[in-house]
């Protein structure tokens, strides 16, 4: 079946020069319109609702998982709510790369301190851990978050606490008129929630939906969604790539 699409939403923020990035190349290529509207946004947790949500005490711990910026973000800012000076000697063990150097932000880069997962999964970075045994570690982490992580640390036996210190809501997105798309891109199981909150007679109909990461196809698949379009994968390594090799092929049937 041949499918009109001439309207994109993406929902992560608009990139700050459209004309560079990979998304201006699929405007051109294909002649689509792209929107970029984010269907949540964090929120961090005051430090009395910290107290409230967790039996944890920062000082308790001698080295930290972060598994996002937004962890590094609300760690250091509720430690400074708190008036609590992180000692030189915390260990810090990221799960890529990235998220190590955006440590930089608040504490100097030192290599004997600070270690990163190579392959970018779960159990690679339990691996990492594991060679740290004798530490306490602490893994701050989202309201609604995924035990993927937890579940390898507890078969491991790593002797962690976890501390939430942001959530995930919704944004107000009443105000967007949800017809006019022919396709959808999902970035996480949050977007998705918050499709539904914000439209809840949404119908998908003959509307495409794309959806980046297994976590968000199972939010998708669970709302009775029928997606389309799956990425990244081996073929399409973005999910740029994988809306470029749909609308490729479904330009070929005209």
């Amino acid at each position: 079946m041949i499918l009109k699409i001439k309207n994109i939403l993406i929902s992560q923020p608009k990139p700050v020069e459209l004309e560079k990035s990979p998304y201006f190349e699929l405007v051109k290529k294909f002649n689509v319109a792209i929107d970029f509207y984010k269907f949540f946004k964090i929120e961090g947790l005051s430090s009395i609702d910290f107290r409230k949500a967790n039996k944890v005490r920062l000082t308790d711990h001698s080295a930290i998982i972060f598994t996002s910026k937004n962890g590094v973000d609300h760690y250091f800012r509720l430690a400074s709510e708190l008036r609590i000076e992180t000692p030189d000697s915390m260990k810090y063990f990221c799960s890529t790369e990235n998220i190590a150097f955006y440590l930089q932000k608040y504490i100097q880069f030192r290599k004997r301190r600070i270690f990163y997962a190579a392959l970018n999964n779960s159990s690679d970075m339990v691996e990492l851990i594991k060679r740290h045994k004798a530490e306490k570690y602490l893994l701050p982490c989202n309201e609604e978050h995924n035990n993927e992580l937890s579940d390898i640390l507890d078969a491991n036996k790593i002797v962690y606490a976890k501390a939430i210190m942001y959530r995930t809501v919704s944004e107000d997105m009443i105000f967007l008129d949800i017809n006019k798309y022919d396709m959808f891109v999902f970035f996480s199981p949050s977007g998705i929630k918050s499709l539904f909150k914000n439209f809840p007679d949404f119908v998908q109909g003959e509307k495409v939906i794309a959806v980046s990461g297994a976590s968000t196809a199972q939010a998708a698949r669970d709302a009775g969604l029928n997606i389309m379009v799956e990425g990244p994968n081996a073929v399409a390594p973005s999910m740029v790539k994988a809306i470029e090799l749909f609308l490729t092929n479904n330009n070929k049937l005209k």
